[in-house]
């Protein structure tokens, strides 16, 4: 801590504080000085933590001390973030029914874009000042600042801005890992693609309509399901007839009764039992999600007949069983990112002290694309 500058610390603040330290491995002093140089404050929510910044905490004398007293060490850099993208595992988090379960308390946010402001020795490819975006962290995006490893950051590509940069790093990542690495999907195959008007089903119609295929995009809203069509899709879908999920003779009556090579699944349950009934001989079904709440069961005869295979997709834990696809993944969205080609649908923005507000609004399911956290503090 500052020699200085005490700072005084709440009893409820300073266990907050070691535990966030335990679970990131955090020297507790560090952390302390740390989170207070950002001019922040705990405070506690219903169900998730968040920092709020405090005007009138530190004169803007002692603020200039603090931050100088904050130093990056080795391959760290420190970014001041511009904007979080919210991802339905953030939903699930903050309720703890994600696999993945970060030791509380933590900070929702997957994924962001920002600017760099300080930078350690060992970061050689970045500067002060780049414009960036970072995933692949799990959590921590919807803050004022956060600090990474360089190796968890990529410069913003010229053709997004900051909103769709903090938004693109998990949607295409997660449907090119489906798609291409998982799903060896190739020119000319008929892709059926559920949950589409979502964020990473937008990113997936992108990716095989870009890549020469023919696209069936699902959904139950028609509303959202147009502007799914305005961004590739050859047909679509409302899979909801009645109350009744039902799309098996559609997708039949499309693909000359053959059925289709290649299907995203992040829904489970009526849309897995029946897309295994319009699926190709030697098809891929990849089991990306369960957001329909309900696991299904393969009945393995219609395997056998059909000659498909069911596929599970995580794509982080992908890059991380194999870091070398992992790097060459991210090098290739990138690119085709630069291309301008592929761009994510931003359909709300919130501001960060309307948080909350916002994982409501994704959990009502309204969005098409993508939302959006703007830190307005």
């Amino acid at each position: 801590m500052s020699k200085q500058l005490t700072i005084k610390v709440t009893d409820k603040q300073y266990d907050l504080l070691r535990r966030i330290a335990i679970s990131d491995r955090y020297k507790l002093d560090d952390l302390i000085r740390l989170v207070f140089a950002r001019g922040l404050e705990f405070q506690w929510c219903e169900d998730y933590l968040s920092f709020r910044k405090k005007e009138d905490e530190f004169t803007p004398e002692e603020k200039e001390q603090l931050l100088k007293n904050t130093e990056i060490e080795k391959d760290l850099v420190k970014i001041k973030i511009s904007h979080a993208s919210l991802n339905f595992p953030d939903w699930l988090m903050s309720q703890g029914k994600y696999q993945r379960k970060p030791e509380l308390p933590f900070f929702l946010g997957m994924e962001g874009s920002g600017i760099i402001e300080s930078i350690g020795p060992d970061a050689k490819e970045l500067q002060i000042g780049d414009e960036v975006m970072f995933g692949g962290w799990g959590h921590g995006a919807m803050a004022n600042y956060i600090i990474l490893p360089a190796s968890k950051i990529t410069k913003k590509p010229s053709s997004l801005n900051m909103a769709e940069a903090a938004a693109f790093a998990t949607a295409y990542t997660t449907a090119y890992v489906s798609l291409i690495r998982r799903g060896e999907m190739k020119p000319d195959d008929v892709v059926l693609i559920h949950g589409s008007s979502g964020g990473v089903g937008m990113a997936a119609v992108q990716l095989a309509k870009m890549f020469g295929n023919r696209v069936i995009a699902t959904g139950t809203s028609d509303e959202k399901l147009q502007i799914v069509k305005s961004w590739g899709a050859d047909h679509v879908l409302n899979t909801l007839k009645d109350g009744i999920t039902a799309f098996r003779e559609e997708v039949k009556d499309l693909t000359d009764g053959k059925g289709a090579d290649v299907i995203y699944d992040p829904v489970g349950g009526d849309v897995f039992d029946e897309s295994i009934r319009c699926i190709n001989w030697n098809g891929r079904l990849l089991i990306v999600g369960f957001t329909s709440g309900r696991l299904p069961s393969l009945p393995v005869n219609i395997a056998l007949i059909k000659g498909f295979s069911v596929i599970g997709v995580r794509a982080g834990e992908y890059g991380i069983r194999d870091p070398e696809k992992g790097a060459e993944t991210k090098k290739i969205i990138h690119e085709l990112a630069e291309t301008g080609n592929l761009k994510p649908h931003i359909c709300r923005e919130f501001n960060l002290t309307d948080a909350k507000d916002a994982l409501e609004y994704l959990s009502e399911r309204k969005l098409v694309g993508k939302v959006v956290i703007k830190n307005n503090l």
